[in-house]
């Protein structure tokens, strides 16, 4: 056996023979040893916990995705509903009918806003293929190129997160 190694099969017979010092000395590495592993280790489970936190609080901030989506649709069709109405024809009945309809989206719309749900209004702003969609190019010289002119559906984030891209139209210059 060498001097220098104290092994964890090594008998208390065979410990003996090596000298004091060198025992002192194994005994203070093996000690720095299992506190370098001692300290890597909470340093991973610190890691790992913070990683949890993290994992935990996006599942709760994003669980509701999924019902988010299909809400935009209703959403929408409250929206269509109401721009297809000419209001200065109507019955006064239906005049009621037309204020609750618009009652209803301001609901849902604020609704949108307690849960983190922002409407993306591009027009007038350059085209971010992050949260846009174009759909055509128009041809025109009051815009620069690449800015949305036209918006043909709204898009959502939810806490900064992509739910739906806005379908635009982007200006593109006219063709001499």
């Amino acid at each position: 056996m060498s001097e220098t190694e104290i092994k964890p099969e090594t008998t208390p017979e065979e410990i003996s023979e090596v000298p004091e010092q060198t025992k002192e000395q194994l005994l203070e590495e093996e000690v720095a040893k299992l506190k370098d592993q001692l300290l890597r280790t909470a340093a991973e489970l610190e890691n790992n916990r913070k990683r949890f936190d993290r994992e935990k609080e996006d599942l709760v901030k994003y669980a509701l995705t999924g019902f988010a989506r299909d809400l935009l649709n209703v959403s929408d069709n409250l929206r269509r509903a109401l721009e297809t109405i000419q209001k200065e024809t109507l019955e006064p009945t239906i005049k009621t009918m037309v204020e609750g309809v618009e009652m209803t989206e301001k609901e849902i719309l604020t609704v949108f806003q307690k849960y983190g749900i922002q409407k993306v209004e591009p027009v007038g702003q350059a085209f971010d293929h992050n949260v846009h969609q174009a759909m055509f190019e128009i041809e025109t010289d009051e815009h620069p190129q690449g800015t949305v002119v036209q918006m043909l559906q709204p898009g959502y984030t939810l806490h900064g997160r992509l739910l739906r891209p806005a379908l635009v139209g982007v200006a593109k210059p006219k063709q001499s």
